[in-house]
């Protein structure tokens, strides 16, 4: 059914009075889709990946692995589009090393160092005003330092100034953000990495000290996804008369809010900082064919019959065998993945609206 006239004239005088598109028929706007990490677990539970030009939260305690999750995402989107421009606001240094070691182009990456806030907010918004990069990465939020606290002495409070500050942000970002649904602009996505913290006066409920971000409670309103990223256990490989090193950790993440799929989902994956010399990982790699094979079995994409272990024509006795057929055929882990993405589409498959996997 087509609008009527006034309302036509509506759209045209809106339009007209507050710049073209301010008035826009809904199956009009376009969706941008997601920013895929390249750790599948993570994207699954994400409904994809981080929403494209939407912004994110990723927390988590020290050592958890937030900045890993960003670099990695940064890498993967590389490896897809080589034009793909980030900038990364480093209010912690910027660890280059770190970065090549997640496979990142760091000639793609722009990075601006400071930890004044009012300077790190300018910087977002004149990025996404221009559409210059696909991606801003900020890290991390609790490093930075509005102007008004840092002219204070330091016996004197300055609480709430960062939450106001914050706030303001989101409604002067979200205009740029907005704009890019409806026309053909460049989409701009960002990650804001951030700690948790003990809330004060927060009151202990089972032993549990309750838990915040800092930047106050409306950036929790406008973020389209928060996901907790935590250390599950460590992974440690045994050296001949040398006892065990520590070479990774199985990273455990988990969506708190996510308007693109259903929330409060969880999953992990095997994570390696250290060479693995038996199972053969360089440092920076996550274990993407284990990942395949917990999702594929979930989903059904690989099925079972006592022993023995099918996918489409292929067929293995045994579980070690399967693993070591997937791991040495990047085909079949691709057919695998996309399979495991067409399982996982709630609209297609109701059992992946209340996915975990372990």
């Amino acid at each position: 059914m087509a609008l009527t006239g006034e309302a036509v004239a509506l759209i045209t005088k809106i339009n007209k009075q507050y710049g073209e598109g301010s008035l826009v028929v809904a199956s009009s706007l376009k969706d941008s889709g997601q920013l895929a990490t390249g750790i599948l677990s993570l994207d699954l539970i994400l409904g994809g990946g981080f929403p494209r030009n939407q912004w994110s939260e990723v927390i988590g305690m020290e050592g958890s692995g937030k900045t890993t999750v960003c670099h990695k995402t940064v890498a993967h989107q590389q490896g897809l589009n080589g034009d793909f421009v980030t900038l990364w606001i480093a209010a912690e240094a910027y660890d280059t090393d770190q970065a090549r070691m997640l496979g990142v182009n760091v000639e793609q990456v722009i990075v601006h160092a400071t930890n004044r806030m009012e300077e790190a907010f300018q910087v977002m918004i004149d990025a996404a005003e221009a559409r210059a990069v696909d991606l801003i990465v900020l890290d991390s939020y609790p490093a930075l330092v509005p102007d008004g606290e840092a002219e204070k002495e330091m016996d004197e409070a300055s609480m709430t100034l960062g939450a106001r500050l914050m706030g303001k942000f989101f409604r002067k970002i979200g205009k740029e953000t907005g704009m890019s649904m409806s026309a053909t602009q460049r989409p701009v996505t960002g990650l804001i990495i951030n700690q948790w913290r003990e809330k004060i006066g927060g009151r202990v409920m089972n032993g549990q000290i309750p838990k915040t971000t800092p930047g106050g409670l409306a950036k929790n309103f406008a973020y389209y996804s928060r996901v907790e990223v935590g250390r599950a256990e460590w992974i440690d490989e045994s050296r001949p008369g040398k006892g065990k090193a520590r070479i990774g950790q199985v990273v455990k993440f988990k969506t708190i809010k996510n308007k693109q799929i259903a929330g409060q989902k969880v999953s992990q994956s095997d994570y390696y900082f250290e060479n693995a010399v038996v199972p053969g990982f360089l440092a920076g790699e996550f274990d993407t064919v284990k990942d395949l094979i917990t999702w594929a079995v979930f989903y059904d994409v690989i099925t079972r019959s006592g022993a023995y272990f099918s996918f489409g024509e292929q067929r293995w006795k045994g579980k070690d065998a399967m693993i070591a057929a997937i791991r040495q055929d990047l085909t079949l882990q691709e057919e695998l993945t996309t399979s495991i993405h067409r399982a996982s589409d709630p609209r297609a498959h109701p059992k992946g609206n209340g996915a975990e996997a372990a």
